[in-house]
């Protein structure tokens, strides 16, 4: 019956347009990740095993798909699942050589309402991380449990890297106070594409298209080259354990990371804006 179950989930997400790793043969994960084979038994909850046909399929489709709305949520975590390849095992190397990195992959923290004591964080003096972080989900009207969970990665420790981007992304929103709009989410993108790598990051600044020349103008002129050189000089960011730095003052922490804030017109106005 899970079978059965399984394949018409599959077949389903592919007409409108993946267990522990302990006990999973590691030859065959290998043989997924490198080659593109895919294994034909879901190795983790929520696991969907595609053939390379399918993967294939879908990659196209879903970034049609998310180009045409980016607002649809399932199709852009499908392209970015099917799209990911080589930067998912570029991003866990790069957590197994960081500290904080390693103690993510071991821990397996998740960002959500069931995890996050988000009345502590509001507690929280005005210039900490946290209190940003919860002052800008009141003000975007963000629930933490939006996030679509993976699917499509075969190999379970890349998923949970891929679901650990998935979760924090909205922690890089709050850390540069970034709108929830077309043109600010574009700008983080681009962000995330130097920062971390991810094809579909590069791939949804297509949507750029839609803008009004005026916004397109400024994006590719002004906040495009911000993003790259500011995602290239920081910190990879998949590596920051985010759940220990709520308390660190907001301007302290970019100064470790080496990020600064970009030009007015895509975050949120500061607290004593409000005043």
């Amino acid at each position: 019956m899970a079978s059965i179950q399984c394949h018409y989930h599959r077949t389903a997400l592919l007409l409108p347009l993946k267990c522990s790793t302990a006990s999973y043969p590691r030859r065959l994960l290998a043989a997924s990740v490198h080659t593109g084979s895919a294994p034909r038994i879901p190795v983790y909850p929520g696991h969907i095993p595609l053939s390379p046909f399918e993967r294939t399929f879908l990659a196209v489709g879903s970034a049609m798909m998310a180009l045409v709305d980016p607002r649809r949520g399932d199709m852009v975590a499908a392209c970015g699942e099917t799209t990911a390849g080589f930067t998912l095992i570029n991003l866990r190397d790069a957590m197994l050589n960081s500290p904080e990195g390693r103690r993510i992959l071991k821990d397996r923290p998740r960002v959500n309402t069931n995890t996050l004591n988000v009345e502590r964080l509001k507690s929280l003096p005005d210039n900490t991380f946290g209190r940003a972080y919860t002052r800008w989900l009141d003000a975007c009207k963000i629930n933490p449990d939006s996030r679509e969970p993976v699917h499509y990665i075969d190999d379970p420790e890349l998923a949970y890297v891929m679901q650990r981007y998935r979760e924090t992304h909205d922690l890089y929103h709050a850390l540069f106070a970034l709108k929830v709009s077309a043109m600010p989410e574009l700008v983080l993108k681009a962000f995330e594409f130097a920062n971390l790598g991810f094809p579909m990051t590069a791939l949804a600044l297509g949507a750029s298209i839609k803008l009004k020349p005026p916004q397109r103008d400024r994006l590719w002129r002004e906040f495009i080259p911000w993003a790259m050189k500011c995602g290239s000089n920081a910190r990879c960011l998949i590596t920051v354990y985010w759940e220990e730095r709520w308390e660190q003052d907001l301007d302290e922490l970019k100064k470790e990371l080496g990020v600064w804030d970009p030009s007015v017109g895509v975050s949120l106005p500061p607290p004593a804006a409000h005043a």
